[in-house]
């Protein structure tokens, strides 16, 4: 069967070409040689703009920018930084490279954090909160920015699956006291690899350009403050993550495009939620009230499926054309919180595990038809039937 090739990713716009080409030319890809308007600093003006911020940062990767983010809030060395169980192995990752201690939460069937076990453990002994919109899924902002908020705890949001989602209007990403996003080949926007921060906070941003690799004065080509920097001259490491001009040519001509790929991408996510939640077997979360969404890939949780009937539901999926990736049966997921062994001893998560066993993944490209939807959904349905026909079905 020749189902819907849902890797790739669109073209890059024409527009982009003529830009590219000048670099290619002239050979000029470092973000620094120009006197100004390098294209990696017209991507972070024009970034920052369309989100609503103050700052922007233009780095290597979204873990970059995690990094990036902790180690400019000043966290001393073992200071514990909460973050869902359910996220990107990168997430845990950032905050081991800053010197810091994860400290995991539940998670509940939703996606999203479970507040009672966030709550629980917002203790004076966490010095920072990095909230994982996973997937593009927004857990409660105001009930996590309040807690944090009285207490003085400052929130980073890792955005790498949410720029287009806004929460009571506002753009995700500009809540807390950072956002961080991705623009690796399966993001909204495509620079192969690279991420972003945005901030509003000088003092904050000033120390995360330098040490993203603005030696000497090559930070006055940023427009902050020139009073923050003068603070931080000569007083920071510098990690070298900058992004490069070639690279900021080729995601910038896509800014125009967000809009476009964000409706699209809605309409193709709650078209095939429709049809699946008419399945029993199968169950897509509802979003909440205050949050619009920008998917490019949708989840849903299997209903009374056993484990065997489960991988039998992949593979069926799968031998059709389908990938149906189910977190917690995928081996050595980087998003199944028990393979982060470099954590070292993990914590007992029961709720999250227990969300990981059934939580299935596919992507969902906002360049897809209705026919292509059709498709997709046709063989996730047909498939477990079939499956659930030919075994029991486990008890619910």
């Amino acid at each position: 069967m020749n189902t819907p090739n849902v890797y790739d990713a669109e073209p890059i716009p024409q527009s982009a070409r003529a830009e590219i080409e000048r670099l290619l030319q002239s050979g000029d890809l470092f973000r620094y040689t120009a006197a100004s308007d390098a294209p990696v600093a017209l991507l972070e003006r024009e970034f920052a703009d369309a989100l609503g911020a103050k700052y922007a940062l233009a780095v290597s990767s979204c873990s970059a920018a995690l990094f990036l983010s902790l180690k400019a809030l000043g966290l001393p060395r073992d200071a514990r930084v909460l973050i869902p169980a359910f996220t990107f192995a990168a997430v845990p990752s950032s905050i081991v490279h800053a010197d810091c201690v994860p400290v995991l939460c539940e998670v509940g069937d939703n996606y999203r954090i479970d507040l009672h076990d966030f709550e629980a453990k917002l203790d004076d002994t966490i010095s920072a909160v990095i909230i994982s919109h996973m997937r593009g899924h927004t857990s409660d902002m105001d009930a996590i920015l309040a807690l944090c908020d009285a207490r003085d705890i400052p929130v980073i949001e890792d955005a790498a699956h949410s720029l287009g989602t806004t929460w009571h209007g506002k753009n995700i990403g500009t809540l807390g006291r950072v956002g961080c996003f991705s623009f690796q080949s399966y993001k909204l926007l495509n620079g192969g690899e690279g991420g972003i921060l945005v901030t509003d906070d000088a003092d904050l941003v000033a120390r995360a350009i330098i040490m993203s690799g603005a030696y000497e004065h090559n930070w006055s080509k940023h427009p902050v403050l020139h009073a923050a920097f003068a603070r931080w001259q000569n007083k920071l490491p510098l990690y070298n993550l900058r992004m490069n001009n070639l690279s900021a040519a080729v995601v910038r001509p896509q800014l125009g495009e967000i809009t476009r790929r964000v409706a699209d991408g809605r309409r193709n996510h709650d078209y095939v939620a429709a049809r699946l939640n008419a399945e029993p077997c199968f169950d897509v979360p509802r979003k909440l009230d205050p949050e619009e969404r920008a998917p490019d890939s949708l989840q849903f949780n299997l209903v009374g499926m056993s484990t065997d009937q489960a991988e039998a539901f992949s593979a069926l999926s799968a031998a059709q054309g389908v990938k149906v990736q189910i977190f917690g049966l995928s081996q050595d997921n980087a998003r199944a919180f028990w393979n982060w062994k470099f954590l070292g001893d993990l914590p007992e998560l029961p709720q999250t595990r227990a969300m990981l066993m059934k939580a299935c993944d596919i992507r969902l490209p906002a360049r897809l038809g209705f026919a292509d939807l059709d498709q997709i959904t046709d063989v996730l349905t047909g498939s477990a039937r079939e499956v659930l026909a030919s075994t029991p079905r486990a008890a619910e």
